[in-house]
């Protein structure tokens, strides 16, 4: 008899069954940590926004809290203004960054003494399935649901 050489095709299908299995066990693991790495991304948007938020508050009294993200980002800085203040990068001025979109709203007084910045995912339970917001007060709070007003009400994250 000679002997013949390869895999027989009873050996292949259980390589592809054993492969199958252990891709449906990783493919929803990876998901989930996709959705968690967004998540902590859209909290350290929300705090880079409080920080450039007071930081051009100091810098433009007169005007006080920006009433959006343009002001706090820009591309041209040189000199930096109340309307380009470059504070923050232009992917999170954009308002939309690592599946999250933020929305500054609430801007109001003269100077500008409240604002309210909320990031929702963009596509929920693939992007995210929190909501967080912050307010003057500096404070990352988020919610399972949509988040309308952001204010003491909301959950507080720490």
């Amino acid at each position: 008899m000679k002997r013949v050489r390869g895999f027989s095709l009873i050996e292949l299908l259980i390589v592809v069954a054993i492969i199958l299995i252990i891709a449906a066990i990783a493919v929803p693991s990876y998901l989930r940590a996709r959705m968690e790495a967004n998540e902590s991304s859209a909290v350290s948007g929300l705090r880079t926004i409080n920080t450039a938020q007071i930081s051009y508050q100091s810098a433009y009294p007169t005007v006080g809290f920006s009433s959006s993200l343009t002001a706090l980002g820009g591309s041209s800085c040189y000199p930096p203004s109340s309307t380009g203040a470059c504070m923050i990068d232009t992917v999170l001025a954009s308002g939309s960054k690592s599946g999250y979109t933020y929305n500054m709203t609430n801007a109001s007084g003269t100077p500008n003494a409240t604002y309210q910045v909320i990031a929702n995912p963009l596509v929920w339970d693939v992007s995210g399935v929190r909501y967080f917001c912050s307010f003057q007060d500096a404070v990352v709070r988020f919610s399972l649901t949509n988040i309308v007003t952001c204010d003491a009400s909301v959950q507080s994250l720490d």
